[in-house]
Order: structure tokens, then sequence, then C-alpha cells
């Protein structure tokens, strides 16, 4: 029985397929070779990934996140000084106790007020096995200051709290100066967002209750909308917001947990953006 060889046709066909096998793979083998020359490039590539479903969107936004931290520097971040909560060193724990429970926060720059230096990082876990009739000596149990100038690389930064497992660094500015404060959570915030606590006010919502007398407001909460929470009675005539009421109120820019009572509510302010009450803990006196 004699086998025919295979037609022209037969075989031209398997040589196109061949052929477009193999300019399938150059394409493919191009894409995945291909080497971004500069960050914009990668940035792009990391985008085009998104589009094609390689990549979902919150890979993309925490490899867009470590970008953005490759290029930016420590005082687009920082807390300013004037928002720091801080103890002194000639200060004992009871002129800084409620200082500290009211800022929830757990690592304070330790502030030399006549030299202006930044002396130690106290935690506050340290002050657990603190006894009113102990010799008291804030020196014995603070830690030594990570000092950072302002124009520091974030991505650096990271790596340097992170090896040397440091939660906190000091800003200085280009005199020596303190210039503010920076976290490694604020570090991380900017790869994957907010990372929100249970002391963090939800942006559609104005309040949050802390305990059975206590909220925490947000700055820019309306006048009315306060009035109807709170049963008061404040004008809004000439302020549109909480954060007005309280700054009116004041002689002067108020600074971190400074308070005042107006129609028989405490107000104590608990944190600052730019110039602003960003939020505001609040209180009855009666």
């Amino acid at each position: 029985m004699s086998t025919e060889p295979p037609s022209t046709s037969a075989e031209s066909g398997r040589l196109g397929i061949r052929k477009k096998i193999k300019k399938e793979i150059r394409r493919i083998y191009k894409y995945f070779s291909y080497k971004p020359q500069n960050k914009q490039e990668v940035a792009g590539s990391i985008r085009e990934s998104n589009e094609r479903g390689v990549l979902e969107k919150g890979t993309l936004n925490i490899m867009e996140g470590a970008l953005k931290v490759s290029t930016a520097h420590v005082r687009d971040i920082m807390i300013p000084r004037s928002q720091m909560v801080y103890v002194g060193t000639s200060e004992k724990p009871q002129d800084f106790l409620f200082r500290i429970i009211d800022s929830h926060h757990s690592r304070f720059p330790v502030i030399n007020k006549k030299s202006d230096q930044v002396e130690g990082i106290l935690l506050a876990k340290d002050l657990l096995d603190f006894d009113s009739t102990d010799d008291f000596k804030l020196t014995s149990i603070m830690r030594p200051p990570v000092l950072i100038p302002e124009g520091k690389k974030l991505n650096v930064l990271l790596d340097e709290l992170r090896i040397n497992r440091n939660h906190m660094a000091i800003v200085l500015d280009e005199y020596g100066g303190i210039a503010g404060l920076v976290t490694i959570e604020d570090v991380l915030e900017e790869i994957v967002g907010e990372i929100e606590d249970e002391y963090d006010i939800d942006q559609d919502n104005y309040i949050k209750q802390l305990t059975d007398k206590e909220y925490l407001v947000s700055g820019l909460i309306p006048i009315e909308e306060f009035n109807e929470k709170f049963d008061t009675s404040f004008s809004d005539k000439e302020l549109d917001t909480l954060g007005g009421i309280v700054l009116q109120n004041f002689s002067r820019f108020p600074k971190l947990n400074d308070s005042i009572v107006i129609e028989d509510i405490r107000f104590v302010i608990s944190s600052l953006e730019n110039k602003r009450i960003a939020s505001i803990k609040v209180s009855r006196t009666s």
C-alpha cells in the first residue's frame, strides 16, 4: 500500500501555522523582556498590566505607592512641630500622664525646653510600672532618639527604621532645629493608603463615639448638624463649622490638647492640620 506525499497546500498550511506561532512567541518574549528605562516607564508598565487584567486594583495602588515613596522626602509627610505631642525633660508623670492618655499615641519625644533639643523618646508602655511614690527619673526610661534631616528620601528612611526596629524619627531642619516627626506608619500609609484606627473619623461621618460621655468630632462638621446632635444653639450666621466656632472662642490659635468650655460643653483639640482644627473631643461638663 503506497502512501501519498502531503499535498502542497497542507504543507504550506503547516508552515503558516509555524510562522504564526514563532511570531507570537517573539511578541511574548519581547513583552516580557522589555526593560523600562525610568520610573515613568515602570509606572506605565504597571498601569498597562492592570488594564490587561494581570494586576488587581489593590496591587496596582500598592506598587504605585512604592514608586511614590522612592521619590518623596520626609518633609512631604512629617507631622510638623506645632502638632507634636511631647514631654518636657523637667516634667513629672503627673504633669503629662493625662496628655499622653488623651493623645492615644504610644511614643513621645522628650524635649529639653532650655536647649530646644530632643533628648529621647518615651514609650507609653514604660510608664505601666510607674508608682507615684517612686523617685521617678524620666532619663532612666527614655530611649535614644533617631534624628534625620527633612530631605531624607522615604524609601531610605523606611529601610533604616525597619532594620533598626525603630518606629519614630525626629526630623531636623537645616539649622538643626526640630522640624517635626515621622513614624513608620506615616511611611507605610504612603504605600498602602490610610491606616485607620479606632480614633480616626470616617470622612462620611463627622462624629465618632469614644465613650458613653465623650465623642470625637470633625472640625468640619456643619454647625447645624452639631447643634442637632448635641442639642446646642451655636449660630451659623457668621461661621459654618464647629472648628470655626472653637477657634473663634480661643484668643490664639490652639495647640494639641488645649481645651475650652462653651455652653457647658468641653472641647479638647485632638488634631490639627495645616493651621486648621481637624478633630475635637467633645464632652458635657454636667
